[in-house]
């Protein structure tokens, strides 16, 4: 409680001095930095090459430099932006200046670090502009140490590994678009389930996210990190794609801008179908279709209101995990099948209306409400005859939900202090969440819970940033509030059960800034490990938020013109990690834990066409509850290394060559039992001949076996007297040739 109040008492002095601060020397120099469709472009930086002030953009492309005078040289510019120089002239005090920024090709050697507020997120929008996605699964693995899983037929959430955490789909990982939390509290299949799918990757703008919990303004699930995406204000132009490959896929994509002749307003709808069978001896039926609907406008005062309407469907068949000795003895191959009719179909449907207010020349307010209305129903074999040697192990998933919510967040500069104060909420109400027994997803045989969740989190945070000479020092607090209600509607008698709790998490992050391109710094903060409602069934909830308390010391250091290097050094506390588990209706605690690790990546621009990036973790992942070779944490990753080479604009060609390993990491708690490792390369080449582009792209290059998700499962099949616990897995996919054919206008 002693660190609290003094993280409580310097943010209050450094209010106190914000508000207090005069402006001095010099005039104040006001602008808007604007695209080339008169949007307004956030975080470009304002740099006074006279006297080395300097300040950015923010969400409503407005500036103000403070002590400019006349005959001042200003500097204005974002990464992948062509850079405006002048001098400044005595007019330009009279009326805020309009800049407008044209795009151009990304370099490195234009990122100054220390000029940039986030300069590991603009290496990844560098990424992602050298080497853009086509495909939902690809959209998470442009953060730097961050690997997926599928295991579902296509249609599920994929699995998340993050710094040593085997996230599950999403547990310890807070994933947003636009505002709107993508993880589904208490979700029919587990906790934080995050279905990105409903995301066209080609309408991403921006990525933002950060490890461990550091960041005020990040709450549930964000023990590990989060991961924020933007989609695109304004299409540059219209586009229609299609895509054919092997087993049968097929994506159609369509980008069509609606208003071409407004200022002020614009629009743009994106429609995205794919259909495909995969590489399974039994079709997967899959067919997915994602519709996006964006209009924003601006006011007179360059305030901007924005809405969006979206819809996504999925439905698939699937295989399943299968049990390594069933493909050891011959019996199936790797894309067979012991129970094929697994499977599902889901939904969601999304209303957000976001809004950029400047409430005056230091102040900005950032506001967004949304609305979601999602289904999930998902059948799953895991054990096959373990429980019912008759009927099988097949089980049932499904829910109905309605979530409801805003987020603000008011940021203000001061003199040499910044700060931000956010508050928000969001209830979710949860229909007939149900786990029972099937058999051939026909008929079903039991139910084994079935009931109505209503939860809601109201959060509030304050958060500082106080320059001081070449330091930057950022305190801040969160505070949390839930209320967990469930109804067991399998009780004869009506008898809701509810809980809440509030918690309280200090941060503390310091930045030096050694010179324009090393900055270093350390980041230290609590955050909580997300629990789902269920937990209040059972009797002891004392730790129905457990605590995590994390540090990272690391460096961002650019020591060419055309080279980036990160490193961070970290260590991540977890008090407990209590496991709702939704496949068996069971909680499953799992005591202390420690966590501690290396992050390096390395960005290197070779020649003005070629591109080169890499990242490699190296993580410890142990429980404080068991001895010594006992103390595992199955499927933690230990060791990961993703990158690739990537070409733009040599004259008509562009595409790239990725990869990415992971290492054998033990699959139960005394490494008995080992999920293996993989390396896997895919390639995509892109020939362009004015409106119209030809892609080819294969992954798997070397057609390798591998397996995307692995589990230490105990399972029995029909003709087996005794069970057998070993490794279940779901097959990667093959070497598979994709061609695509775009237009634009």
């Amino acid at each position: 409680m002693q660190v609290l109040r003094n993280i409580v008492l310097l943010i209050s002095v450094s209010f106190f001095f914000t508000v207090n601060a005069q402006t001095s020397g010099g005039k104040l120099l006001r602008g808007q930095v604007l695209d080339t469709n008169a949007m307004p472009i956030e975080d470009a930086y304002v740099y006074n090459k006279t006297n080395n002030r300097h300040t950015h953009s923010d969400e409503n492309g407005k500036f103000v430099l403070k002590e400019t005078s006349v005959g001042d040289t200003i500097q204005i510019g974002l990464l992948g932006h062509q850079q405006q120089e002048f001098s400044v002239k005595q007019g330009y005090f009279s009326k805020p200046l309009k800049v407008q920024l044209e795009t151009k090709r990304v370099e490195l050697d234009e990122l100054i670090i220390g000029n940039t507020p986030k300069p590991l997120q603009s290496i990844v929008t560098v990424d992602l502009k050298v080497n853009p996605v086509n495909s939902s699964q690809e959209v998470l693995r442009k953060v730097p140490g961050l690997f997926i899983g599928q295991h579902a037929g296509g249609g599920k959430a994929e699995q998340i590994f993050l710094r040593g955490f085997d996230v599950d789909h999403g547990t310890d990982v807070s994933i947003s678009v636009d505002g709107m939390p993508v993880n589904m509290v208490s979700h029919a299949h587990g906790q934080g389930y995050s279905d990105l799918h409903f995301v066209i990757p080609e309408t991403i703008q921006k990525i933002d996210f950060g490890k461990g919990p550091y960041d005020a303004s990040q709450g549930d699930f964000t023990t590990a990190g989060y991961v924020d995406f933007s989609t695109k204000a304004v299409l540059e132009n219209s586009q229609i794609s299609f895509g054919f490959g092997d087993f049968h896929s097929l994506r159609t994509l369509g980008m069509f801008k609606l208003m071409e002749d407004k200022k002020k307003d614009n629009a743009y709808i994106a429609i995205e179908h794919i259909e495909t069978d995969g590489p399974f001896e039994s079709s997967q039926n899959f067919k997915r279709t994602n519709v996006l609907l964006k209009y924003n406008t601006i006011f007179k005062n360059s305030d901007r209101l924005t809405f969006s309407a979206s819809h996504f469907t999925s439905t698939w068949d699937a295989s399943g995990q299968i049990p390594q000795r069933e493909v050891d003895n011959g019996n199936i191959t790797r894309f067979g099948a012991i129970d094929d009719t697994e499977g599902g179909q889901t939904s969601r449907s999304n209303l957000n209306i976001e809004h950029f207010k400047s409430i005056d020349e230091n102040t900005m307010m950032k506001s967004n409400v949304f609305f979601s209305k999602y289904n999930f129903e998902l059948y799953s074999n895991f054990t096959f005859f373990l429980e019912d040697p008759i009927n099988g192990d097949q089980i049932r998933q499904f829910e109905e939900r309605e979530i409801y919510g805003f987020n603000t967040v008011i940021s203000s500069k001061k003199e040499s202090v910044d700060y931000r104060k956010g508050f928000g909420l969001r209830f979710d109400k949860v229909n007939d969440i149900e786990l029972s027994k099937t058999r051939n997803r026909r008929e079903t045989l039991e139910r084994v819970q079935l009931g109505d969740i209503n939860q809601t989190n109201m959060y509030s945070f304050l958060d500082a940033k106080i320059e001081t000479g070449k330091f930057e020092i950022n305190p801040s607090v969160r505070l949390d509030y839930f209320r967990f209600q469930y109804n067991d509607q399998l009780q004869t008698n009506y008898e809701p059960r509810s809980k809440s709790k509030l918690i309280v998490n200090p941060k503390l992050n310091l930045v030096y800034d050694a010179n324009e391109n090393l900055q270093l710094y350390l980041k230290s903060g609590i955050g909580f490990h997300s629990n789902d409602t269920r937990v209040i069934l059972q009797d002891d909830t004392r730790k129905l938020l457990p605590r995590a308390y994390g540090a990272d010391i690391g460096t961002i250091w650019k020591p060419f013109d055309n080279v980036i290097i990160n490193t961070a050094v970290w260590y991540l506390l977890s008090e407990e990690e209590l496991v709702y588990v939704g496949d068996a209706g069971i909680i499953e605690p799992s005591g202390r834990s420690r966590r501690y690790g290396l992050d390096f990546g390395v960005r290197y621009e070779l020649t003005d066409w070629l591109y080169f990036d890499s990242d490699m973790t190296v993580t410890t992942a142990r429980s404080l509850e068991e001895v010594s070779g006992q103390d595992f944490i199955p499927l933690a990753p230990d060791f990961t290394f993703s990158g690739g080479f990537s070409v733009t604009d040599l004259g008509n060609f562009s595409g790239g060559l990725r990869f990415r390993y992971l290492d054998n990491r033990p699959a139960n708690e005394d490494n008995s039992i080992v999920a293996e490792g993989y390396f896997v390369s895919d390639i995509n080449i892109n020939y362009t001949i004015k409106k119209i582009t030809l892609g080819l792209a294969i992954e798997n290059i070397f057609d390798v076996d591998w397996n995307e998700t692995q589990f230490a499962t105990t399972s029995r099949l029909q003709n087996e007297i005794v069970p057998v616990e070993e490794i279940h897995f779901t097959p990667g996919t093959p070497l598979f040739a994709k061609a695509t054919l775009t237009y634009r206008f």
